[in-house]
């Protein structure tokens, strides 16, 4: 994430903070205060309490490499030399609460822009209007979507900035150059594979935990709202339900090396995916692929294929249920008696998993039905 943060510092938030925090306010303010301008993670109370805690020593000992850069401190830059706004601060670089709320604010924007431009491009070139008329399509839902995604994006990342903060501190096993120490380039091939399949294996049990009773009904039930997705239900989740779901993302670069690119590219395409499976176009039934087909069934049916990429750990702990056929033929996927039969389906498994009370509201409006 230092890559992210070298370019939003380097064009805007180094003249955004000395303008609003110049260093020369170090010579008007205690030395206490003033310090703040090179402020690293030893400042932090709670930091310095976990690296002194026998465990956190341990924890941080196992995750640190020896030769430790922290950004904005020692650790080189990878894209821009400084400026002369760089130590314009009071708040430098390497300050935990500038690179909180800096974090915040690129990542938000960032969430947003991905969510919203990748999921209009598909609703416009690949979504399928004709589930406009499905008898389980909710009334209001896209703007239903929108507004849930686009209120939950900013507190999932809140969560995840403490994750972004230890990658900072050089705690991940995050590296920029490419050399034979670290496998050269053909490790840049098999780390692709190696990110998409642990992460697959532990989505799997994190999104069938939270199929439990007891976690379902808080956290993962609003994402299951959407029995008929468009592609702006991707991110419409429960904060906490899609923070949990990318915990492995994060976890992955700490216990693996992992090229700083690769992670910036595997970042955007799991958002890029993430749409993908909700956007109700089935071009394939690949028996492996976890694609929109395998999603839809999980959507209509609740119980069944809740892997992310593939459908191994599906098929290993017998989840796995096979997409119906009527999806990939263009015609009967739209046919009313198709519909009826999915809608008489779901509505028996929702009352075995939700109970009797549903608490949607169904039909499209009319303006919609129109575009079929």
């Amino acid at each position: 994430m230092d890559i992210g943060l070298e370019i939003a510092d380097t064009f805007a938030f180094d003249i955004l903070y000395a303008k609003i925090l110049p260093a020369s306010l170090s010579n008007y303010l205690e030395p206490q205060i003033g310090s703040f301008k090179n402020a690293t993670a030893s400042t932090s109370a709670l930091w310095d309490t976990v690296s002194q805690h026998p465990y956190g020593q341990y924890v941080l000992k196992y995750l640190s490499p020896n030769d430790v850069k922290i950004y904005g401190v020692d650790a080189p830059l990878h894209l821009f030399e400084e400026t002369p706004w760089t130590h314009a601060s009071l708040l430098g670089r390497a300050n935990m609460l500038r690179q909180s709320l800096t974090l915040f604010t690129i990542m938000t924007i960032f969430g947003w822009l991905l969510y919203l431009s990748v999921a209009s491009l598909s609703y416009v070139f690949v979504y399928d209007k004709a589930n406009f008329n499905h008898p389980r399509y909710l009334k209001n839902q896209i703007s239903l979507e929108i507004k849930h995604a686009m209120s939950s994006i900013p507190v999932m990342v809140i969560f995840t900035v403490p994750w972004f903060l230890l990658e900072l501190r050089g705690y991940s096993k995050l590296y920029w150059e490419v050399n034979e120490s670290n496998g050269g380039y053909w490790a840049l091939v098999y780390q692709l594979p190696c990110f998409i399949m642990f992460t697959d294996c532990w989505i799997y049990f994190i999104h069938r935990a939270l199929h439990w009773p007891s976690i379902y009904k808080t956290y993962h039930k609003p994402h299951h709202k959407w029995i008929v997705c468009t592609p702006f239900a991707s991110h419409a989740f429960h904060p906490f339900d899609g923070y949990a779901q990318s915990l492995p993302y994060h976890w992955y670069p700490f216990l693996f090396p992992l090229h700083k690119v690769s992670y910036l590219v595997l970042f955007t395409f799991v958002n890029f995916w993430t749409v993908m499976i909700h956007d109700g176009e089935y071009m394939s039934n690949d028996p492996i692929i976890n694609g929109a087909a395998c999603h839809t069934i999980h959507h209509l049916y609740f119980n069944y294929n809740y892997g992310q990429f593939t459908t191994l750990w599906d098929r290993m702990c017998g989840s796995y249920k096979e997409p119906d056929r009527e999806l990939f033929d263009s015609k009967a996927k739209k046919d009313k008696k198709t519909w009826e039969k999915q809608a008489a389906k779901m509505d028996q498994i929702r009352t075995q998993v939700e109970g009797k009370d549903d608490f949607r509201v169904y039909e499209a409006e009319e303006s919609l039905k129109k575009q079929t």
